[in-house]
């Protein structure tokens, strides 16, 4: 019996939990080996080749391999573990971030210096 999760249904959020973990435990192994130089230009050779050496979901690899953060969230994936793959693509957190919300990096830094976004109730109300 699943245990009752309070936080289940936050609109826009995937809570990383002991689920979550195990449910992207292959996909954020995979993200820590590119810590590992020869691990990173592997990658970069061939990334389907080097996706399949894992046991990950073909969901999981395809969502890799379009970059869809967002996706592998869903997934299983942390977002401290995915830096990995933005980092190889030497790419910034801010520049991930930005396109997560569908924002241009410079739209989204813009928007961070002001504080924020509001929740989608209070941007509503705005």
């Amino acid at each position: 019996m699943a245990l009752k999760k309070p936080y289940s249904n936050i609109p826009g959020t995937t809570i990383f939990d002991a689920d979550q973990a195990r449910r992207g435990y292959h996909l954020n192994q995979f993200c820590m080996s590119l810590m590992k130089p020869e691990n990173r230009e592997r990658f970069k050779a061939d990334e389907r080749a080097c996706l399949d050496e894992w046991p990950m979901s073909e969901e999981q690899k395809q969502a890799v391999l379009k970059r869809d953060y967002n996706r592998m969230i869903e997934l299983g994936g942390n977002i401290y573990f995915l830096a990995k793959i933005f980092s190889t693509d030497g790419l910034s957190f801010q520049h991930a971030a930005a396109s997560m919300t569908g924002m241009s990096q410079e739209a989204y830094a813009q928007m961070m210096l002001s504080g924020g976004r509001a929740p989608e109730h209070e941007q509503e109300k705005q």
